[in-house]
């Protein structure tokens, strides 16, 4: 299935975060986006001709991630925004992670 048709779960804790070689098999269909942190998170940044498209393009995440209700960690400066994914109550990745990445990718197309 593809990620970006998947609704986010809520993530209760208590589980193992995915270990690097189950997310690196999730990011063939992200392939604009990186492991980071020992594979604990995932960052891609976008790039925009100014700072007001960056901005708008903020606002869109935001209102994706509150629609989900799994929440994106952003840098937003002049021509870019970078955006990082990384389940808190579990200090690494879930497959939610994925699913928003590949959604915040739809959002960008």
């Amino acid at each position: 299935m593809q990620l970006e048709n998947i609704k986010c779960t809520p993530c209760q804790g208590g589980i193992p975060p995915m270990n690097e070689s189950e997310a690196k098999q999730h990011l063939s269909q992200i392939p604009d986006w990186t492991l980071e942190e020992d594979a604990t998170k995932l960052k891609r940044t976008f790039k925009f001709d100014n700072f007001v498209d960056a901005l708008a393009f903020t606002n869109k995440i935001g209102d994706l991630c509150e629609q989900e209700g799994h929440h994106a960690d952003m840098q937003v400066g002049w021509g870019y925004v970078k955006v990082f994914f990384q389940t808190h109550k579990i200090q690494g990745l879930h497959l939610n992670d994925f699913v928003m990445a590949a959604k915040v990718d739809a959002l960008a197309r």
